[in-house]
């Protein structure tokens, strides 16, 4: 799923894209894409993008006749930029939205279609998309701490929470946290102070920097490359590998459909978390699925 990092590419390649720009039509290929049909998205034809906004991990277009156009891309959703009038035919293309320049083309891989697309009549709609997670970007250290305090839940799910915390997913979280040397499932009530400011510190600075390697790979382009599994992550989807920082064997657990990865050395304190073990307390504090964590 693309997350804050990959979302402010996208937001950044917008605003130089198509902000500014008239959507000339909209084509929609997949039945299930558009969940609301008022206003009608096809209104947004002859219609200028006027801004771009991110609402957690959604992207929003703010369109010249005032209303608004969300999208939430969920795990394989993905836009890609194309040559002027280029039509949605293949399976894996859900819509296209044609500017004089070019088009832009979303798509979404696999045969479960999560992708979803809302239009919004005015601003004050928007508040029925935002789940309330605090924007860890731009808060103090006593947000964080107090919005992390608020509950009681392991430190991997707190992060993911977006009525918590705003665009961390799944890949992030197990950067920030092998960055702050925390076990995913030390519980957050359960953090002193300076644990508390290292997970602080580590999310700041690991967002960040990911935000500025991503913008610098991109350059002038679209973004063409947006995983969540990147070869020069830490821990993310490097079961097995040596951790960069003290060559143990990255770990995993796995509950249902969803895979944490960490380093037992820099984390855990040498101990490897057995995934039977954790079944207890995870079926409790895990959601199973993407579904239910967005839920």
């Amino acid at each position: 799923m693309p997350e804050l990092p990959d979302i402010t590419v996208y937001q950044s390649a917008m605003e130089k894209f198509i902000v500014g720009h008239t959507v000339k039509l909209v084509t929609v290929r997949s039945p299930f894409l558009v969940r609301t049909f008022e206003p009608d998205l096809m209104s947004i034809a002859g219609c200028e993008v006027s801004g771009i906004r991110r609402l957690g991990k959604r992207i929003i277009w703010e369109m010249s006749n005032g209303s608004f156009v969300v999208i939430h891309l969920m795990i394989a959703g993905r836009f890609h930029w194309k040559k002027a009038g280029t039509r949605p035919t293949r399976k894996v293309d859900l819509a296209a939205f044609d500017f004089e320049h070019g088009t832009l083309m979303l798509t979404e891989a696999g045969t479960k279609k999560r992708a979803a697309l809302y239009m919004v009549a005015e601003k004050n709609g928007l508040a029925e998309h935002d789940r309330g997670g605090l924007d860890v970007l731009t808060c103090s250290f006593e947000e964080f701490s107090e919005r992390l305090l608020i509950e009681n839940h392991t430190l991997k799910r707190s992060l993911t929470d977006p009525r918590l915390f705003d665009g961390i997913g799944n890949a992030y979280s197990d950067e920030i946290l092998h960055a702050a040397k925390l076990s995913p499932i030390k519980q957050s009530q359960k953090l002193a102070e300076q644990e508390v400011r290292r997970l602080y510190e580590a999310t700041q600075t690991t967002l960040r920097t990911w935000i500025e390697q991503l913008l610098e790979e991109t350059g002038e382009d679209f973004p063409e490359k947006i995983t969540a599994f990147r070869e020069d992550m830490a821990v993310h989807g490097r079961f097995g590998q040596p951790c960069p920082l003290c060559k143990t064997t990255v770990q995993r657990i796995r509950y249902a459909s969803n895979e944490t990865n960490y380093c037992p050395k820099c984390q855990t304190g040498g101990k490897v978390l057995a995934d039977r073990s954790l079944s207890r307390l995870l079926k409790g504090d895990w959601p199973r699925t993407i579904e239910e964590l967005e839920a």
